[in-house]
């Protein structure tokens, strides 16, 4: 099987890649996560019918991490698919989301919206290495490669890529030679990191119960390695919960 990686530098003005432990406020990781990392390389390219997932293998950190506290309105609700098929058809009157004011102030059923403590991150910049993992062996291996250096050369994304939260847009380019700007020099034992929140293994990932996992980050000397999702140094959790 002909194992390709790929190397894309990011970089946004705000970033939040927020610790699962902090359950009311947000708080970030000074570094990407996997998972938000490997949403960048599917804003680019994912096709679910190729039965393939991206494996981050290598994430260096390029600006030393600076943090900005922020407050935000995050609205509660969030419409369903079924509600805007019926306001397409006029079979029900179109019924806003309010995004000022508390469910009590609203007087109605929606739960309006809740002001959050966010500690974001500023200014960042990442070097990020991944390679396609087929689940089958039907997959062309050569054309798959081939097709995400050619999106992410022109700058084609199926959606803007975001750092964390869809507010903070990255930007991104694809390198194909050998970069000469080291890592920012840092250390850091970071703990137990979210890995993902989705069980790769599974071709759908829209499930009703995440599958959670978790691996020990070490930071050395500005570079992140992350080991396979089927390494046994990833840790499963499945979590009941849902995923905003």
């Amino acid at each position: 099987m002909n194992i390709q990686t790929h190397c894309l530098e990011a970089w946004g003005d705000l970033a939040c890649f927020s610790r699962p432990e902090m359950k009311v406020e947000r708080y970030s990781y000074p570094i990407i996560t996997p998972s938000a990392a490997r949403g960048i390389f599917d804003a680019i390219y994912f096709k679910k019918e190729y039965n393939f997932y991206w494996q981050i293998d290598r994430i260096e950190m390029l600006h030393s991490p600076k943090y900005i506290a922020l407050r935000r309105n995050e609205v509660k609700d969030k419409v369903s698919v079924s509600e805007i098929q019926k306001w397409i058809n006029g079979t029900k009157d179109i019924t806003p989301l309010w995004a000022d004011g508390t469910q009590a102030e609203l007087g109605t059923d929606q739960k309006g919206r809740t002001q959050r403590q966010t500690m974001a991150l500023k200014n960042v910049r990442y070097r990020i290495y991944a390679h396609i993992v087929c689940r089958n062996n039907k997959a062309d291996m050569n054309a798959l490669n081939a097709q995400f250096e050619r999106r992410a050369s022109q700058g084609k994304c199926f959606y803007q890529p975001f750092f964390g939260c869809r507010e903070f847009p990255a930007y991104f380019e694809l390198l194909k030679a050998v970069p000469k700007t080291p890592a920012f020099d840092l250390d850091l034992d970071l703990g137990w990191m979210l890995y993902d929140i989705f069980d790769l293994n599974q071709v759908n990932n829209n499930q009703t119960k995440p599958a959670i996992s978790v691996f020990r980050a070490q930071l050395k000397a500005g570079v992140l390695n992350i080991p396979a999702y089927r390494s046994p140094e990833v840790h499963k959790i499945e979590a009941d919960i849902h995923v905003e």
